[in-house]
């Protein structure tokens, strides 16, 4: 019987840091969207994110993370791997966003924001297992350094895969689908890359980080509501505003004092 890598408690910490990745990126635009799309839908296209994700995850393992450790490939080998595993991500979210039914729901954004959500924390778990390691490399290991280590790398993983797939599904709408596959090829590449050499040396995350958090805005603001109506993109920003204007009032209110309604 074959034993596991780590203790099996550590590795329960491990997945669950890296669960908690969904938590973190549904945070935002996409869970105020209820009632402006399909979200049972958006549930479903993050099973699809975890399951293909737990398949990428091994193949980086073994494919990737092993070379570097054995020190059999270079760079340039590791890179091109990288960037078959990334085309075939890419061409999978292009095959589950670009299905006629999300087409015309328009909802290939927000449903490419839950498959990356999927993707990262199926990744970043399989990656912190390794970084719990103590065998894998000087420096890992269980330890609080490296359990905040793991915190960071899952929001990283995880929003760098949102990002990317929402900003493939906005295309999509716009009936643009071959160069994004390749743009978001390229940029699932590096992300394999650095995430993975992260695990080595820590500070490499360094330079994804910046792109990652300023992807942020772009995502929640322009690709998420990019397949709403102009209607219903006057009716969510009300919305909005009516929600922020509720919690304003919430947090001003007296205890005890009656709430005086407007209709």
């Amino acid at each position: 019987m074959a034993n596991a890598p780590i203790e099996i408690w550590e590795m329960q910490v491990a997945f669950a840091i890296g669960l908690l990745g969904i938590y973190v990126g549904w945070r935002g635009t996409i869970a105020k969207m209820t009632g402006f799309y399909d979200l049972s839908g958006a549930v479903k296209t993050l099973l699809f994110g975890i399951i293909s994700g737990g398949i990428a995850a091994t193949a980086i393992d073994s494919l990737i993370l092993i070379k570097v450790l054995s020190e059999t490939q270079n760079i340039i080998s590791l890179g091109v791997i990288s960037l078959i595993i990334a085309l075939a991500e890419s061409s999978f979210a292009l095959f589950v966003l670009g299905r006629s039914r999300t087409v015309e729901l328009r909802a290939c954004a927000p449903y490419g924001w839950t498959l990356g959500l999927g993707l990262g924390a199926m990744r970043s778990s399989y990656l912190n297992v390794r970084l719990f390691d103590p065998e894998v490399w000087n420096g890992t290991g269980f330890s609080i350094s490296n359990i905040g280590l793991a915190c960071v790398l899952t929001v990283i993983t995880c929003l760098g895969h949102a990002s990317i797939t929402t900003w493939q599904g906005s295309k999509i709408i716009e009936n643009n689908r071959f160069r994004p596959l390749i743009y978001g090829t390229v940029a699932r590449s590096a992300l394999i890359l650095v995430t993975v050499l992260t695990i080595f040396f820590p500070l490499i995350l360094a330079l994804v980080a910046p792109i990652i958090l300023w992807s942020w805005f772009p995502a929640q603001e322009s690709w998420l509501p990019s397949g709403l109506t102009p209607a219903a993109r006057q009716a969510y920003r009300r919305t909005l505003r009516q929600a922020d204007l509720n919690k304003s009032r919430a947090d001003s209110r007296v205890r005890g004092k009656i709430v005086e309604s407007e209709e």
